[in-house]
């Protein structure tokens, strides 16, 4: 299964968080499944970071590097399908990672259950 990462999910993972789900957890680990993290995520992260609202480990990219995962990055036809959605959510990054998902035919692993009225493209653990 192709399986692309929520930022939340991706944090979550790369620290070791109790507040990934037993599911979500099990999803990443096994290694049948092909997991992919969004440069929409990294931007988001990386932006937060800038504004003081989030605190990361150092050896962030370090921890990203090792795990092996692909790195989708963001292109011209992303954004456009971005346009395609419906407004069920507001959130920029949260709407490029469904438009991800739904043009490359992979499935976004997400704990916010707004997001599963987008259909089958996204799964929420």
């Amino acid at each position: 299964m192709n399986l692309l990462l929520d930022t939340h999910l991706l944090l979550w993972w790369l620290g070791g968080s109790k507040r990934m789900g037993p599911q979500a957890r099990e999803l990443i680990s096994d290694p049948g499944n092909t997991i992919f993290v969004s440069s929409v995520s990294l931007w988001e992260i990386w932006l937060k970071v800038s504004l003081g609202k989030l605190r990361i480990s150092p050896s962030f990219d370090a921890a990203l590097a090792n795990e092996g995962f692909e790195v989708l990055p963001l292109t011209a036809s992303h954004a456009r399908r971005v346009s395609e959605l419906p407004w069920l959510h507001r959130d920029p990054f949260d709407r490029m990672l469904v438009a991800q998902a739904a043009q490359e035919r992979v499935t976004l692993l997400s704990t916010d259950d707004v997001l599963a009225g987008y259909g089958k493209m996204v799964r929420v653990v």
